[in-house]
Order: structure tokens, then sequence, then C-alpha cells
């Protein structure tokens, strides 16, 4: 069993969860099927729930990886935290900044990115080092 990146899974599910909650939530109360209804307050919180869509597949993949190369619990715990606290970083930050611009936008996307390569790079050295 992969028990970590489970862990880190299921967070993240539960997170994209709330996230296309909020959509529903609005588009319900405005009454808009489908799309935003060219309402910016929807605009950004479908792309808030389709960022975490489209980073965390990636980043659960090399996570998952990681486990069944051996990478340690510590250092799978360690990215899998940064990644899960980036998403509600990037989350808050694109709703509550101006024009999207907020500090939790920035360092959501960048700490996201940076879990992501480091786990490809790890990726690539175990799987060269089991060659």
């Amino acid at each position: 069993m992969v028990n970590i990146t489970a862990l880190y899974a299921s967070l993240c599910a539960i997170l994209i969860i709330y996230l296309a909650g909020r959509v529903v939530q609005f588009r319900r109360t405005k009454r808009v099927g489908i799309g935003t209804g060219e309402d910016r307050h929807n605009e950004i919180r479908v792309r808030v729930h389709a960022n975490a869509i489209e980073y965390t597949p990636i980043a659960l993949l090399l996570l998952l990886l990681a486990e069944l190369g051996g990478l340690s619990a510590l250092w799978l715990h360690v990215f899998g935290i940064a990644f899960f606290l980036s998403r509600i970083f990037h989350a808050y930050g694109l709703t509550a900044g101006k024009g999207g611009t907020h500090a939790g936008r920035f360092w959501g996307t960048l700490i996201s990115w940076l879990v992501i390569l480091i786990l490809a790079v790890i990726n690539i050295v175990i799987s060269i080092r089991s060659l």
C-alpha cells in the first residue's frame, strides 16, 4: 500500500471537491448552467478549481512514483504537505487578489512548480540508479 501518497491524494481530493462546490454554489445562485455567466467572480472560482485539477494529477503521480521508488517517508511528507499547502495558498490568493495579484497566488504557484520539478528530478535519479 502506498499510504503516504494515499493521504495526500485524499487531502487534495477534498480540496478539489470544496473548490468545485464553490463553483456550483455560485452557478446555482446566479442560475448559470454552463460557463461563468460572464461574471468575474465566477470566472475566478472556475479558474481556481481548474488550476487545482491541472496541477494535482502530475504532482500526485510523481509522489506515487517516488514512494514506489523508495523515497523516505520524511521527504514524501515534506513534498506532500508542501504541495497541498501550495494549492490552498493559490486558491486563497487567486480569490483574494485584485486582478489576480496576491502573494498567496505567487507562492502557491512557485511551491507547486518546485515540488513537481524536484519530484521529477528525484524520479529520474531513482530510475537511472535502477538501470
